[in-house]
């Protein structure tokens, strides 16, 4: 099961709120892709947050635009920042990217991001939002959300 942006942002508006501040702090985030062989790679990667979807937009014919071509599994982590305090906490998404090769879709994102002239464009599917942070010094705190679920919080000392 699956949902875009919106979908998780109707069901844990908190949880989405965190989650896009933590992504807009930085410009630069951790994306990992599957390889021909199966073996995992990370690239830098910028990503959008426009009507209702988690945007990645990619340069013509990236190995990680290549990798999602063959395999559209993606998990995306957060720019955790300068040192070690993590504003926000740790927080990845994971999912399928699909490309979007719909011209009037693609001219909106232009307006919107600027992209250079060629570049590939994926639509996001979550598959699990996943949050980690420390609470009063004590506790580690980890929210998953998954489709059709509801938010679990476990708390570890």
């Amino acid at each position: 099961m699956t949902a875009n942006w919106a979908a998780f942002a109707t069901a844990e508006p908190d949880l989405a709120d965190t989650v896009e501040k933590r992504f807009g702090a930085y410009t630069h985030h951790i994306l990992a892709t599957l390889r021909k062989d199966g073996s995992p790679r990370t690239s830098g990667l910028e990503v959008r947050f426009l009507n209702g979807e988690l945007w990645l937009g990619m340069m013509p014919d990236s190995l990680k635009a290549l990798d999602l071509h063959r395999d559209p599994r993606f998990a995306l982590q957060a720019n955790p920042g300068e040192g070690t305090g993590m504003g926000g906490g740790d927080v990845r998404i994971s999912g399928r990217a699909i490309e979007v090769d719909d011209v009037e879709t693609k001219a909106g994102y232009v307006e919107e991001v600027e992209p250079p002239e060629q570049f590939h464009l994926f639509r996001t599917e979550l598959t699990e939002v996943v949050r980690t942070y420390v609470e009063d010094d004590t506790y580690l705190v980890v929210q998953v959300w998954t489709p059709g679920a509801p938010l679990r919080t476990v708390k570890r000392t």
